[in-house]
């Protein structure tokens, strides 16, 4: 018979099918998608260290696999099979409106600014997906993201490299989930798993360095060049 976990492997969709949200409408927090930060101890809420201290850090949720690259080194052992729980959202025509949404009601509650962390599930899914994020940076100059990518080689990743990371240096810190030093020549920044050998830096959160991201900023401070290694999950 086969299990829950192998079909979402073959189909490409998250485990917990429930748990995927359609249509987006408001929650307690007056937010569609968005999430505070202090709903998820790891990620914590008020960033305490680094260049964008003082801001408040958000999350958003997709459908895994259903929006990545069956290249994923993590297709078969998703940290979402662990997350039974976890609202996603599904990446149809109406997910950009509900973040635009998000954003303005944040962009009055923040005025300092937000950092939203991109994905705590999920990934970049399109070109033009891509390239909302970019025009939303554009249009709000106090807000910061940062997270992981498995796209590697193709359009989105481009797109992800030009249109965020480069043009957006001080602002957009997303990494490469591939087992890579950094590259000087280009800033190309990575995120590896346990077996890298090469020079990196363990996430603090894992180890207990750190209670959360809030209160760390590693993986996005001005000077992380070196690729953070995360410890099998």
């Amino acid at each position: 018979m086969t299990t829950a976990t192998e079909m979402a492997r073959i189909e490409g969709t998250t485990k917990y099918r429930k748990s995927v949200v359609q249509t987006a409408s408001k929650t307690k927090t007056g937010l569609e998608v968005l999430k505070p930060g202090n709903n998820n101890k790891k990620l914590g809420y008020k960033i305490t260290k680094g260049r964008w201290k003082g801001k408040y850090l958000y999350s958003i949720t997709l459908e895994e696999r259903a929006t990545c690259p069956r290249s994923c080194h993590h297709w078969d052992d998703c940290y979402g099979n662990n997350m039974p729980f976890a609202k996603r959202y599904s990446a149809n025509s109406s997910l950009c409106a509900s973040i635009h949404s998000d954003i303005m009601r944040l962009r009055t509650k923040h005025p300092q600014g937000i950092v939203i962390r991109l994905h705590v599930l999920g990934d970049f899914y399109s070109t033009e997906y891509v390239n909302f994020w970019g025009t939303i940076l554009k249009a709000w100059p106090e807000l910061c993201l940062f997270g992981y990518t498995a796209r590697w080689d193709d359009n989105i990743q481009s797109a992800i490299h030009t249109q965020l990371n480069v043009r957006y240096p001080t602002r957009c810190v997303i990494r490469y989930s591939q087992n890579q030093p950094f590259n000087e020549t280009s800033s190309v920044r990575f995120a590896t798993d346990e077996s890298f050998s090469g020079d990196s830096f363990i996430c603090p959160e894992q180890t207990g360095k750190t209670a959360s991201c809030a209160d760390c900023g590693a993986c996005w401070g001005e000077h992380s060049t070196k690729s953070v290694r995360f410890l099998s999950h």
